[in-house]
């Protein structure tokens, strides 16, 4: 068995690096080169991975191996792996039968786009050489790359030690940076097999074109390989020269970090037009409008990226269409979907906190308040999918077909969990949305405390002892649905202002934690329910299906260890009980599936394996928040630690 563990390198531009432990790639988006060609999307795989070689006076040895259809490892006898670290960056090291030991490192440069690798001998005596087979094929990200006729292989010398391949119209070229030589032998590898695509359901065989060699002579010193697309090929008169100087400027920047998971918060900061934005999740995710606003106040606010908060802020505000910012910019095209009731409202939030927060003034300011109150005003006056307020000074919203809440799994045309009417964190938000807008000056027409009041008189389930997830259910006054989801904890904690309190939020509170709270976040319906799934498996439909039945979110740890602090008066010992045994757990988690970070989901019944994206922002944000804000006991210590990387931007 190889380390299925997963490292990522992003670059700041939506382009990243990844790839497994052991070497052995098992998803379609693992590649040494992936960039996208308009920031944050459009992304393509240029280079998918190597092969490296090497040889001594007792033999050849391959260092890493490769997994082929119908699973078989090739070659069976691979060099030894000794060690890892991913601090600062990936790095390998390889134990050769003749006690050779060779090291490998490997990370991406922010803003650049370039990836660098680097082979050295750190031990033995003697001749050793190097040769490494590059396999590329210049595809959209999401799907797989076949033998095929019109792949061009011919490569263009653009000066010395330095090649160019444009495999084909349309795509980025590959730039490749080297102190080798190179000896062309184009050919197809075929049949490489993606054993987590496969349990996805999903294709997971590709073939994938090696134009030639590169040389390496490790007895002369570090073998050097700089990849990037055509565009962004590195500077400097060969290649080692380029490779210190990348490596001296990444390392300055990642030392700026107070932690690890300081440094992985920027993995997540993209560049987008003039402005940012948040990519939600690696490998498969683009930036996503809920995604980034939830996220925003743990990637960016809890750790001082206040420069970088007001550009991703800015960015979005030029989206309000009809009150509503969109939920997703896809991969290919220009048309944002304006698809979900609450991304405008978190937004309303993230920018109350990020004004709370800084002395933002002027334009940049006026900007902000105008985006919030044509929120506001958009969503009382009514807007798409039946979003409107109603009588009571709530928010409905429901449209058929059409999945409006965080909870926005379908399968064809059947919505999972629709939703329709009141969800009872759609109406917290709202309450929240019309309490900013007061505070910002702005006249809403809605009025916050009649809102509140309206919540706490028809939300409560007396017979569970806790809140409803929706009432009014598809528009039929007085309907409810009773099951028991973790929306509900929203009205306590994870918000400005709780719309609950005393008695009745301990009591919430405490029935979500006795039924839905895990290690590793909250189950998303109790077990026991009728449809509650134990495991997140099988393919697409399957995984859809029981997406928000059961499985766990990590993110939502955030707001229910704000709402458990709350109703405990946040006392010292409430902090310190708090941080044991809801943050450790997941701190201990940034070890065990996408290294460094928060995985997306996990399964409702133990042992929770993790699930989904292995890199997921707003579960890393959320643990950010928690460590630096809700549950930090010397404030001033985390300001400090926050200005300590206020000036790393993307």
């Amino acid at each position: 068995m190889t380390d299925g563990r997963e490292w990522l390198e992003a670059d700041g531009l939506g382009g990243f690096a990844s790839g497994t432990v052991g070497g052995v790639r098992s998803r379609r988006y693992h590649a040494l080169l992936l960039a996208a060609a308009r920031p944050p999307v459009g992304r393509f795989v240029l280079v998918n991975g190597l092969e490296a070689i090497v040889t001594t006076t007792a033999g050849t040895t391959v260092l890493q191996p490769q997994r082929y259809r119908p699973g078989g490892i090739h070659p069976m006898v691979t060099a030894r792996l000794d060690g890892f670290r991913d601090d600062p960056w990936p790095t390998w090291r390889f134990t050769l039968e003749d006690g050779t030991i060779v090291e490998q490192q490997l990370f991406v440069r922010r803003g650049s786009g370039v990836t660098a690798l680097s082979w050295k001998r750190i031990a033995g005596e003697g001749k050793a050489s190097l040769a490494v087979r590059l396999f590329l094929s210049g595809r959209d990200y999401h799907a797989l790359h076949h033998e095929n006729p019109a792949f061009r292989f011919e490569s263009v010398e653009a000066g010395p030690g330095h090649l160019v391949w444009r495999p084909y119209d349309g795509v980025p070229g590959i730039a490749a940076t080297h102190n080798g030589a190179y000896d062309a032998r184009p050919d197809w590898y075929r049949g490489f097999q993606y054993d987590e695509e496969k349990e996805r359901g999903l294709d997971h065989v590709e073939d994938l074109a090696t134009p030639g060699l590169f040389h390496f002579d490790l007895a002369q010193g570090e073998a050097v390989l700089l990849l990037s697309a055509e565009t962004q090929a590195p500077d400097g008169p060969d290649a080692r020269s380029a490779l210190q100087r990348l490596r001296a400027g990444e390392r300055a920047r990642r030392q700026a970090f107070p932690s690890r998971l300081h440094r992985s918060a920027e993995d997540y900061l993209v560049r987008r037009g003039e402005g940012a934005s948040i990519i939600a999740g690696y490998p498969w995710f683009a930036d996503w409008g809920r995604d980034t606003f939830i996220a925003l106040r743990g990637l960016c606010l809890a750790t001082g990226r206040l420069e970088t908060a007001r550009r991703i802020l800015l960015e979005w505000a030029g989206s309000v269409s009809e009150g509503m910012l969109p939920n997703r910019f896809p991969d290919q095209g220009d048309e944002p979907e304006y698809n979900a009731v609450d991304a405008s409202l978190w937004y309303v939030v993230a920018v109350h906190e990020f004004l709370r927060a800084s002395s933002e003034a002027g334009e940049s300011r006026s900007a902000l308040i105008r985006a919030v109150a044509a929120i506001v005003s958009g969503y009382a006056r009514g807007t798409r999918y039946g979003i409107r307020m109603d009588d009571d000074g709530l928010l409905a919203a429901g449209s058929d077909g059409v999945q409006l809440t965080w909870m926005d799994a379908r399968v064809g045309e059947h919505v999972v969990t629709p939703r329709r009417g009141k969800p009872v964190e759609v109406q917290a938000l709202w309450i929240n949305a019309l309490r900013i807008a007061a505070e910002l000056g702005l006249r809403p027409d809605g009025d916050w405390r009649r809102a509140a009041e309206s919540f706490q008189r028809r939300f409560w389930n007396p017979e569970r002892g806790c809140l409803y997830d929706v009432i009014d259910v598809d528009q039929c006054p007085g309907a409810v649905d009773d099951t028991l989801r973790p929306n509900q904890i929203f009205a306590v904690g994870g918000l400005p202002w709780p719309v609950i309190a005393g008695e009745t939020a301990r009591r919430v509170v405490d029935v979500v934690e006795a039924a839905l709270c895990t290690p590793l976040g909250l189950r998303s319906l109790e077990p026991g329910a009728r449809g509650y799934a134990p495991r997140y498996l099988g393919g697409v439909a399957e995984r859809d299906g029981v997406y928000h039945r059961g499985t766990v979110w990590p993110w939502l740890l955030g707001p229910f260890v704000e709402a458990w602090v709350r109703v405990r008066g946040s006392s010292p010992l409430a902090l310190r009980q708090a941080r044991a045994r809801f943050l450790l757990p997941l701190t201990e988690h940034l070890a065990a599936a996408g290294l460094g970070h928060v995985s997306e989901i996990a399964d409702g019944d133990a042992p929770h394996a993790p699930r989904g994206c292995p890199f997921q922002a707003w579960s890393v944000g959320e643990v950010l928040r928690l460590s630096e804000q809700v549950l930090a006991e010397k404030p001033a210590r985390r300001e400090s630690s926050a200005r300590a990387v206020a000036s790393i931007t993307v």
